[in-house]
């Protein structure tokens, strides 16, 4: 049998990274003295989910490369980069839906319970989050959060060649979470403003700069590429058999 020596990995969700955080917290409190800690905790949740998700898409690349040989060719053509950019992981999510297809798996059916991704990551926030500290430390940007999540729809997610069919969703991740991930990642704070102007927080789109908006959106990616990686892995085996 091909080794799968990232399988448990791959499958550990991303969102143990969030109850980790919510219970290494619960002893501060939700004191206004405490307010100051906001930034601080809810960038290093981002950045850990970030970089864990980068490297799962390493490691699903790698272990789909050491199963399908022809997927293996085309890999090692090609640089794979960061895996952190919109590109990057669609590339890899059209890469796993044309192997899905060559094992006669339609997305359709793949991804039959969209309604259900969607409720699952919704459901990870709320109950993680929720009357705890951090959610009180950012809780307009909470509340934001929920009345976003209403316009996501089903029909959004997962198609055959996009992570994200709607192009809001994809500009939310490239103009705002990716961003916002290179900013952190690089420092670039430390040479520029580090408060918002006015104008920008009278700006209809800085309420996305959301961070409870950004790990719903990588617990969502998270969910797809489990559920992609998993059918593969299931077809695979059956063809063998």
């Amino acid at each position: 049998m091909p080794s799968r020596t990232h399988s448990d990995f791959i499958f550990s969700p991303i969102s143990k990274i969030l109850r980790d955080a919510v219970s290494a917290s619960a002893g501060i409190g939700s004191g206004i003295e405490t307010f100051s800690l906001c930034d601080y905790v809810m960038q290093s949740i981002f950045i850990k989910m970030t970089g864990f998700q980068e490297q799962k898409m390493k490691c699903i690349c790698w272990d789909v490369a050491s199963i399908d040989f022809e997927y293996r060719y085309e890999f090692t053509k090609k640089p794979l980069g960061e895996c952190s950019s919109y590109p990057d992981k669609n590339t890899i999510y059209k890469d796993l839906t044309k192997i899905a297809k060559k094992h006669d798996l339609q997305i359709n059916e793949v991804f039959s319970n969209r309604k259900e991704l969607i409720e699952y990551a919704t459901k990870e926030i709320i109950e993680t989050f929720e009357k705890t500290n951090l959610a009180i430390w950012a809780q307009a940007a909470f509340l934001d959060f929920k009345k976003i999540l209403t316009s996501i729809k089903p029909s959004h997610i997962a198609s055959d060649n996009e992570i994200f069919t709607d192009s809001a969703l994809r500009s939310l991740y490239t103009d705002h979470l990716y961003r916002q991930r290179n900013r952190i990642a690089h420092n670039t704070s430390s040479y520029q403003h580090n408060l918002p102007t006015l104008k920008t927080l009278l700006d209809e789109k800085y309420k996305y700069e959301n961070y409870f908006l950004f790990f719903f959106m990588l617990i969502l990616i998270d969910k797809i590429f489990i559920e992609l990686y998993g059918r593969f892995l299931q077809a695979n085996d059956e063809r063998a058999d």
